[in-house]
Parts: structure tokens; C-alpha cells; sequence
């Protein structure tokens, strides 16, 4: 059996990673969960799962958890100090690290210390702080082990061959609902179009985030990260049916796809069973029903996100915080109605063009940009 900590637990990563154990009773135990805000939420999922410890982001929303629950064994903390302590638990050997935003930095370095393996499915952890955690992981023998679809197939088709063997990742993605669109088409979506994802189904901002493409720039950053490749290795392929998932070419020629219908249970189950595989309920692929598996390029002319995170990915250093922060804050702007949906796109490239790059910067100096970057648009931006 194993022990976990989810970070993230009312969230679609989290509550996904709460089915898969509710579907395997026996097979797993739940030392804590955490939260921001969805009280309600987490009320029922601290019934059902009987955690010891759970947090949520500030101490009024777990006075409001305390009061739901009224008399309980479960042990209530709440802000960054109770984050950090269930993820250093000693009776915990994995960390689903599923929260949104870089509020999961500073808990995931300090599970990693603690000697606790990774289910990594914050993209922002490796986006901005990928020179810490990687040799920080190699330093405490921890495993990084990525719930995201795409990394999960890399990780899988790795099974094939080594790191060192690999020649081309091909990350593919669905290109979300305006792959077809033109600039002038884009100046007037809605957030309700683009909230509609063809195929998946998702929390708001990475839905966002697959429209604009730049969910798919972040994945070329994790994947650098997790793979130990160039930004030249990696390739990407739209994708449209969600099929394929992502490939490896290696340095023979050979090229392995993994492919499946797009359930976030399969990568999800994947990491917490690693290296085991387990029986997974659910729709199969039918090839002879797709007939035809279809590729494009994607439009990164009029979908700017993939250059504008390559941009930031070349420049190194605290651009790339620079470039998730102001795409965070533009996201939320965005999600508000307060911004259209291109200018998510000037946002980050406004930011990143008055930022000044630190080369190696450290912990403190990371979450210390991310504020400067928010303030930096909240007063300057409309001005400029």
C-alpha cells in the first residue's frame, strides 16, 4: 500500500487521482489533502477518504472547514507552513503535486529533502524552477514521475530505450478550439469559446492555456527539464483526434507512439503504480472506427504561445518566470473578461521585454518576480 499526499485535491487532477483510489480500495492510503478555497469540497472528500491532516490556502477557509466538519480525527492547518508539512509527513512515500500556480513550489522542493517521490502534474514547477528541482531530485535519489498525458507518453516510451537515445520527442497536442482560426477571427472569442475544448476536459486556466497554445510552450519546457534534451530535439504535432499522445524517435530510426483515448486517469494511474501496470475501466480505442490519424503543424504565427515560451526557454533564468507569472495574471484577466483573448499574448510579451533577467536566480528571487511581474501589469500595462 501506498502512502500519499495530494496537493491539489479539489481540483480535475486531484479529484481524477481521488478516483483512481477510490477505485482501488486497499491499494493506496490518503494522509492528507489540500485545498485553496472549496470548502464544501473538501468537506465531502475528508469523509470519504478519512485523511489525517488536511490544509487549506488560508486560516479563515480552514476555520470554515473546521466548523463543516465539527467533531473530527482529521487535523485541520492551514497556509504555506501546513502545505510544506504534509508534504514532509514521514509516512508518506508520494506527493501528487496537482495544485495550480506556483503555490506548489516551495511544498515540492521540501517533499523532494524529505525523500518523497513526485507525481508532477504543476507545470509551473519545472517552467520556473526546473535548475533547482531536477538536481535537487538527483541530489535526494528522488523520481519525478509526470502525470501530464504528454510527458506520461514520453516517460512510457521510454521504456523502449534510454534518455540518452533519444533523438526527436514529438509532443503532440489537439490544438485546441481555434487551430483553424485567423488573427482577425481571434480578436472577437469569448471566454465561453474558449473554455470549450474539443476533447478534453480540464481545469479553466490550462484550459485557456491549450487555447493560446502556450500550454503546449510550457510542455516544451518541462519536457527539456525532465527528459535532459535540447529545445532542437523537441518537435511539435497537432494532433487533432487526441490519439497519440506523444512519441519518441530514437537514434535508430525508431520512432514509439503512446496512444489512447484521452482520459487523464490513464497517466494518473501510470505514475501512482510506476513501475507496475494496473487494469484501467473505460472506453478503447477502436482503429478500425478512426480509420485515419491526422497531423498538422500548429499555427504559431496567429497562436502564439509556443514561440513566445521558446523565447523565454532561450533567454534562460528568470525570463521564464517572467513569461508563467504574466501568462498567469493574463489568464485571470482573461477569465474575468477584463482582457480580450490576444491580449493574454501582449501581456506576456510586454512583461518579458521590461524584465531584466537574473542568469541562475534562486527560490526567494523566483516567487519575488512573480509578485514584481503581477504589480508590473496590474499599474504599467495599460499604460504602455
Amino acid at each position: 500500500m501506498k502512502t500519499i499526499t495530494i496537493l491539489g485535491a479539489t481540483g480535475s487532477i486531484g479529484t481524477q487521482t481521488l478516483d483512481i483510489i477510490r477505485r482501488n480500495p486497499g491499494d493506496f492510503a490518503v494522509a492528507a489533502l489540500t485545498a485553496s478555497e472549496n470548502v464544501e469540497k473538501m468537506a465531502e472528500l475528508i469523509r470519504e477518504f478519512t485523511p489525517r491532516y488536511a490544509v487549506m490556502k488560508n486560516e479563515e477557509k480552514a476555520g470554515e472547514l473546521r466548523e463543516r466538519l465539527g467533531k473530527t480525527d482529521c487535523r485541520i492547518l492551514s497556509g504555506m507552513e501546513g502545505f510544506i508539512y504534509v508534504s514532509t509527513l514521514t509516512q508518506v512515500e508520494v506527493v501528487v503535486a496537482a495544485m495550480v500556480g506556483m503555490i506548489g513550489l516551495r511544498p515540492v522542493m521540501e517533499a523532494i529533502r524529505a525523500g518523497k517521490d513526485i507525481a508532477l502534474a504543476n507545470k509551473e514547477t519545472l517552467v520556473t524552477a526546473g535548475h533547482l528541482i531536477m538536481p535537487l531530485a538527483k541530489e535526494y535519489g528522488v523520481g519525478i514521475l509526470p502525470i501530464d498525458s504528454e510527458h506520461s507518453a514520453i516517460f512510457q516510451c521510454l521504456n523502449g530505450g534510454k534518455k540518452s537515445q533519444i533523438e526527436t520527442i514529438y509532443l503532440t497536442a489537439s490544438g485546441g478550439p481555434f487551430r483553424q482560426y485567423t488573427r482577425e477571427k481571434l480578436k472577437t472569442v469569448t471566454v465561453e469559446q474558449a473554455l470549450a475544448h474539443p476533447n478534453w476536459f480540464m481545469g479553466d486556466k490550462i484550459t485557456i492555456d491549450s487555447a493560446t497554445m502556450i500550454n503546449k510552450g510550457l510542455e516544451i519546457i518541462e519536457a527539456k527539464w525532465l527528459f535532459e534534451v535540447s529545445l532542437e530535439q523537441i518537435h511539435v504535432l497537432v494532433q487533432p483526434q487526441s490519439i497519440i499522445h506523444s512519441m519518441v524517435e530514437f537514434q535508430d530510426g525508431a520512432v514509439m507512439a503512446q496512444m489512447g483515448t484521452p482520459d487523464m486517469r490513464l497517466p494518473i494511474q501510470y505514475t501512482l503504480y510506476y513501475p507496475e501496470r494496473h487494469a484501467l475501466s473505460g472506453k478503447r480505442l477502436n482503429f478500425e472506427e478512426i480509420g485515419e490519424i491526422h497531423f498538422e503543424k500548429p499555427n504559431t504565427e496567429v497562436l502564439r504561445g509556443i514561440p513566445l515560451a521558446v523565447e523565454a526557454c532561450r533567454a534562460g533564468g528568470s525570463m521564464l518566470t517572467v513569461m508563467n507569472a504574466a501568462n498567469e495574471y493574463a489568464v485571470a484577466k482573461f477569465l474575468k473578461k477584463d482582457i480580450s483573448f490576444l491580449q493574454i499574448y501582449d501581456m506576456i510579451e510586454y512583461a518579458m521585454k521590461q524584465h531584466k533577467k537574473i542568469e541562475h536566480p534562486d527560490l526567494d528571487e523566483i516567487l519575488l518576480i512573480e509578485k514584481e511581474t503581477y504589480q508590473r501589469l496590474d499599474k504599467e500595462w495599460r499604460l504602455a
